[in-house]
C-alpha cells in the first residue's frame, strides 16, 4: 500500500479566511485553518494533511518582519523532514511579497506553493478551495521539486520570483508578465512548460525594513528623495519611467541620496520590461548609472524592496549590492 505524502498548510489569513460581517457588511477575517479544511470536502483523502495557523491576516497588514518570521517557521517545519510540500494561503494584496522573500530565503528542494483567494467564503464562486486543491496537486508532482517557491491560483502556476497582481478583482489576477506561466492544473494534472528564469537565494536570517520605495511622475521635483535620505533611510527604490529615466529635478535628488551613501535601486514603473542604460539625456539611465544607482532588471517596485531589504543584511556596499541586482 503506498504511503500518503505529507502536506503541511499553513494559514496567514488573507480573503480565503473571510466572510462577510453582519454588522459592516464587508469581509472580515473568521475562519482557522481548522474551520478552513473543514469546508474542503475530501482534502484528505490522497495526501496527510497538517495545518499551522500563522495568523489571520488581511494582506495589507503583513508586514517584512511578519514575512521574515514566516519564512523563519516554515524553515523550522521542513527542517523536521516530515513534509513532502508546504502550502501557504495568503491575502492577495502582498501575496507576491511574501512568496518573493519565501523564494530568497527557503532552499529546499520540497515544494513550497503559496495560494489565496480572490473570492471570500460567504461568496458562491469562492475559489478558494479549488486553489487548495490544485496547490496540493503541485505538491505531489515531482517535476516541481528544485524549482523555488510558487505561486498557483485560479490553476496558473508562476515563480514567486516572476508573477504579480495584475487585477484588482479578476480571478486570474496573478501574471507572470515577462515571461509567462511556468504552467497549469487541470483537474489533478500538473503541466509544466518552463522553468523559473534563474533561482536566487539571499543567506541570512535577517531583514532590514528601513528601505523606501518611490514613485517618478511627469514633472516631478527632488523633495521626496531628500527628505528620504534625510530621514535616514537605509536604502531607496526607484520606479523610474520607462526603460529607467527620470525627470532633471528628481535626478538631482537621486544625486543627493547616492552622495549620502544611500544604495539606491532602480526599477520601471511599467507593469513589464526591464531596466537599462540607453538614454543619455539629463537624468536618463546613463546618467544614473554613471553616479552608482543600481539596476533590478525585470524586478518590480515591492520585489526590487523586498530584495533590498534582505541584501543589506548581508551588505550595505554598493558594489556587493549591485553584484545580488545585476
Amino acid at each position: 500500500m503506498e504511503t500518503l505524502k505529507n502536506i503541511l498548510i499553513v494559514f496567514t489569513g488573507g480573503t480565503f479566511s473571510m466572510k462577510i460581517d453582519e454588522d459592516t457588511g464587508g469581509a472580515v477575517p473568521h475562519f482557522s485553518g481548522s474551520d478552513l479544511i473543514e469546508l474542503i470536502p475530501g482534502i484528505n483523502e490522497n495526501v496527510n494533511v497538517s495545518i499551522y495557523d500563522f495568523g489571520k491576516y488581511p494582506g495589507p497588514h503583513m508586514t517584512p518582519q511578519l514575512m521574515l518570521e514566516l519564512s523563519q517557521r516554515i524553515k523550522n517545519f521542513i527542517s523536521t523532514g516530515n513534509y513532502d510540500g508546504v502550502i501557504v494561503t495568503h491575502g492577495t494584496d502582498t501575496l507576491e511579497e511574501t512568496a518573493y522573500m519565501l523564494d530568497l530565503t527557503i532552499s529546499t528542494p520540497i515544494p513550497i506553493v503559496v495560494t489565496g483567494s480572490m473570492k471570500n467564503s460567504s461568496e458562491p464562486d469562492w475559489d478558494g478551495p479549488k486553489n487548495i486543491i490544485d496547490s496540493i496537486s503541485i505538491c505531489l508532482n515531482p517535476n516541481c521539486k528544485d524549482i523555488g517557491v510558487l505561486v498557483c491560483l485560479s490553476g496558473e502556476i508562476n515563480a514567486a520570483s516572476e508573477v504579480t497582481k495584475t487585477h484588482t478583482e479578476d480571478l486570474e489576477t496573478f501574471t507572470s508578465l515577462d515571461f509567462g506561466s511556468l504552467g497549469f492544473v487541470d483537474k489533478g494534472r500538473v503541466i509544466l512548460n518552463r522553468l523559473p528564469r534563474k533561482l536566487e537565494a539571499i543567506d541570512t536570517d535577517a531583514i532590514n525594513p528601513n528601505v523606501d520605495l518611490i514613485k517618478c511622475y511627469a514633472g516631478m521635483d527632488e523633495k521626496f528623495f531628500v527628505f528620504s535620505a534625510d530621514s535616514g533611510v537605509d536604502g531607496i527604490v526607484v520606479e523610474a519611467m520607462g526603460v529607467g529615466n527620470v525627470p532633471p529635478k528628481a535626478f538631482g535628488g537621486i544625486q543627493y541620496a547616492v552622495d549620502k551613501g544611500i544604495p539606491v535601486v532602480l526599477v520601471s514603473r511599467c507593469p513589464a520590461g526591464e531596466t537599462l542604460d540607453v538614454y543619455g539625456y539629463p537624468g536618463a539611465g546613463k546618467w544614473l548609472r554613471n553616479i552608482g544607482v543600481i539596476f533590478a532588471e525585470y524586478l518590480n517596485g515591492q520585489k526590487a524592496r523586498i530584495k533590498l531589504m534582505l541584501a543589506l543584511t548581508v551588505s550595505n556596499d554598493t558594489e556587493k549590492l549591485r553584484e545580488i541586482f545585476e
